[in-house]
């Protein structure tokens, strides 16, 4: 009624005999189940301007640009929505694709098109977490392969292992192999960056102490891929906790063909390069505002 009819609340509401305060609820729901999803088309001329000068600056194949309110928007959501529409025209039967995690990405399920695709892989190119189920990558994974009916791999294990002795008795002892090998077969792969903020999801969550980031930003990280550190020059460096991050190796996500990084926000600006760098995606999703400051330093 609301959406395709065009009624109002108010009319709903009387046609339905129940309050408007139920109405508003009811299609607030129908928001948050993904039953209803928004999809805005229009040229949007400084976009594509910016991207077309990302492409140049940074040898990207593809860059897309959204639009953003201001300073204090989402940029989560922004850009895990322009993420989600990327995808829905990527996918294709027998194809496999390797997802990492975080809020950008998990914000893009509500505009992925759900659809059964025949011989569809996802492979979870990170350990798990135990708190923080919107953005663990165990539960990431398995609502995106959900979406596509697809077979999907997780890596059952911790983010971060005791020590690097424990971490190879996990991959060659303990059955995780089978997933490092599927990855080398990865079609494409879906990751995002974090700052070296304390409000990054590694540090909110306790995935690592205050301590550990501070001795990371000593050692010069400006920010993580898939919990493992990189520096400016977009070099991983070297630390004892990239020695034991539980992650499908950078090596790895370099041979993959398509390797989409989406992230964005004032805090991720040097982060971004340094992933950028360090990853040399294909395409590139990003919002105006961290696209212009890219372009200024």
């Amino acid at each position: 009624m609301y959406h395709v009819e065009g009624l109002t609340q108010s009319e709903i509401a009387l046609r339905l005999g129940i309050g408007r305060v139920t109405v508003v609820r009811l299609l607030a729901e129908a928001r948050v189940r993904n039953e209803v999803r928004v999809s805005i088309v229009g040229p949007i001329g400084e976009c594509f301007r910016l991207g077309n000068e990302l492409e140049k600056k940074f040898n990207i194949h593809e860059v897309t640009v959204v639009p953003s309110s201001g300073a204090d928007c989402d940029y989560s959501s922004v850009i895990g929505a322009a993420l989600g529409d990327y995808v829905t025209n990527l996918v294709r039967p027998s194809m496999s694709i390797g997802v990492g995690w975080g809020r950008t990405l998990h914000k893009s399920l509500s505009t992925i098109v759900e659809r059964a695709i025949p011989d569809f892989r996802v492979i979870s190119l990170l350990g798990g977490i135990t708190k923080a189920r919107e953005v663990n990558p165990s539960e990431f994974a398995w609502q995106f392969a959900n979406l596509f009916r697809a077979e999907s791999y997780l890596l059952t294990s911790p983010a971060f292992a005791d020590s690097y002795e424990t971490k190879r008795t996990l991959i060659d002892r303990c059955g995780l192999n089978e997933v490092f090998h599927e990855a080398t077969k990865l079609d494409a792969c879906l990751v995002s960056v974090a700052s070296m903020e304390s409000t990054s999801t590694s540090f909110q969550y306790n995935l690592l102490s205050d301590n550990d980031r501070k001795s990371l930003i000593s050692s010069g990280a400006v920010g993580d891929v898939l919990c493992n550190f990189f520096n400016e020059q977009g070099q991983i460096i070297d630390h004892s906790i990239n020695k034991r991050v539980m992650s499908i190796p950078i090596e790895t996500i370099l041979n993959i063909p398509v390797r989409v990084l989406a992230s964005g926000g004032a805090d991720k600006v040097l982060a971004l390069r340094g992933a950028i760098r360090l990853l040399n995606p294909t395409v590139l999703i990003t919002d105006e505002s961290t696209a212009r400051r890219l372009l200024a330093i």
